[in-house]
């Protein structure tokens, strides 16, 4: 039996990847139907976005629909509605072969990178990232800031040194850290 290790709601986004190989000649049809389908998805609660990768060597020739929710139960919502069971259904005669699905929650949407769907940096390296970043960037906050955060109550100046960080983190930090990083963060070899 699994361990739970968070509530439900407390998981973070979740990144959807989903890879489909498509019949030799329907690529248009399959265009038309991805871009029909992304803007069904994108007036469902919690939808954050959706990107379409077409087939080339680093998605192994498939096309790849990523999208991202802003929590597990959303997603669920979009997954299982009827809405996206009738498109799938439309997808059925232009596709080939079963879909490969994969899920990212929580801080694994910090090493997203579209171009390598498929590729997950290991827990061991997202800790050893995320723990030189963070130590950074709380002392670059408390040095820049800190004149103006020590005249603030501790529980308001950890507020915004905790919206600040998470704030730089995901929009400015960590896409240029991860693409930094990039060949060692998503090597296959030892870990």
């Amino acid at each position: 039996m699994e361990q739970q290790l968070t509530e439900p709601g407390q998981e973070g986004p979740v990144t959807v990847s989903i890879s489909r190989k498509v019949i030799a000649g329907k690529e248009a049809d399959f265009e038309q139907w991805v871009s029909d389908v992304v803007e069904e998805a994108s007036v469902y609660p919690g939808h954050q976005g959706s990107n379409v990768l077409r087939p080339s060597a680093s998605t192994g020739n498939c096309y790849v629909l990523i999208y991202r929710f802003d929590n597990y139960k959303n997603c669920q919502n979009w997954e299982n509605s009827e809405v996206r069971r009738k498109w799938l259904k439309k997808l059925e005669p232009i596709i080939e072969g079963e879909p490969e699905v994969q899920r990212g929650t929580g801080l694994e949407f910090w090493f997203d990178l579209p171009e390598l769907p498929v590729s997950k940096p290991s827990p061991h390296k997202m800790t050893c990232v995320l723990l030189v970043v963070v130590y950074a960037l709380v002392m670059a906050i408390n040095v820049l800031l800190g004149p103006f955060l020590n005249s603030l109550d501790l529980w308001l100046r950890s507020v915004v040194i905790v919206l600040l960080q998470v704030l730089l983190l995901t929009y400015i930090v960590m896409p240029r850290v991860t693409r930094l990083l990039q060949s060692w963060l998503f090597s296959q070899g030892p870990k």
